[in-house]
């Protein structure tokens, strides 16, 4: 039996005049999920998070957070949803146990709960031992996790981060997916990110979005599947020892083989094959790399990428030139 969603969007559409930003999209966001929601900039991303976390009304449609409708409920909504904005704004001078308890207010907590979620939430977001820094003095990965702990002050069923990750160095972009990925069955996550290494991790459901529209969603690995569906082939990735050109243009001359691309040609040139690739693929492939005296290092299957799939769709004419 399958969850029942904390968000859902049905036809959700804004336009300013005669364009359309957001053109008459569904989808839903399983409970307990973390859902990448993706898209290349200008594709309505973040207006489509704006109405469903109630800044901006949507011009028609519906959507839901928690069981509540955006039009007709919206402090409830609110109350239901944590949000952390790309940019989080914060007030400087303020230290992080100070700030907590201010936003707490904001929110109509008790004093009681305020210090006891101040605890939990900083504790969660390893900020234990920053609670009386100025926020001043926080690092932006800091100041990242703080407004992460901020959105789940409240203890919300849903989260909506918006780019969590962005402007962090690799250790802490680490941090931040391990965090997400630990709040996965206690609370509902939509993802806004461009990385999309990051949405593979984490990340049981992908939405993306281009041009205002819905392009497609499922799982990581159905899209990849979809990705080989939709004429890219089998990869097979080959490390040889010998003249880069001359083992491309062999390679490429074999039966059942769409495309050969260098990938690297130093000493030892890396080459990838896509087309359909099989057992026979294989055997013809080491003899004839037997046959020109070549020596052949590394033979092995790639599947298709979340990327690639997401440059399919979301840019077909850069695709099609690939």
């Amino acid at each position: 039996m399958s969850q029942p969603a904390e968000i859902v969007a049905e036809q959700l559409t804004k336009s300013y005049g005669r364009f359309l930003a957001v053109d008459h999209i569904s989808f839903a966001v399983p409970k307990g999920a973390v859902v990448g929601f993706l898209g290349p900039n200008g594709a309505g991303k973040t207006t489509t998070i704006r109405m469903l976390t109630c800044f901006m009304p949507p011009t028609s449609g519906s959507a839901s957070v928690a069981g509540f409708d955006v039009f007709h409920n919206s402090l409830n909504v609110r109350k239901n949803l944590g949000y952390l904005p790309e940019n989080a704004p914060v007030y400087l001078e303020m230290r992080v146990a100070e700030y907590l308890q201010f936003r707490g207010r904001l929110r109509g907590m008790d004093r009681q709960s305020i210090k006891k979620r101040i605890d939990e939430v900083t504790e969660l977001c390893w900020l234990s031992d920053r609670k009386r820094w100025p926020i001043s003095k926080l690092s932006k990965g800091y100041r990242q996790r703080l407004g992460i702990a901020d959105a789940l002050l409240h203890n919300p069923p849903v989260l909506v981060l918006d780019e969590p990750t962005v402007g962090l160095d690799p250790s802490q972009i680490r941090e931040t997916r391990k965090l997400i990925a630990n709040l996965a069955g206690l609370h509902t996550v939509l993802l806004s990110t461009h990385i999309l290494s990051e949405v593979e991790l984490v990340c049981q459901k992908v939405i993306i979005i281009g041009r205002g529209q819905i392009l497609a969603q499922g799982s990581p690995e159905e899209l990849k599947q979809q990705c080989a569906q939709r004429g890219s082939g089998t990869r097979l990735v080959l490390e040889i020892r010998g003249p880069a050109d001359q083992i491309r243009s062999a390679l490429a001359a074999l039966p059942g083989v769409d495309q050969a691309s260098v990938v690297s040609d130093n000493v030892v040139c890396t080459i990838e094959l896509v087309g359909k690739i099989d057992g026979s693929m294989r055997e013809r492939v080491a003899a004839l790399v037997q046959q020109r005296g070549w020596a052949l290092r590394e033979m092995r299957s790639a599947g298709a990428s979340l990327e690639e799939f997401f440059v399919q769709i979301t840019d077909p004419g850069s695709a099609a030139a690939a």
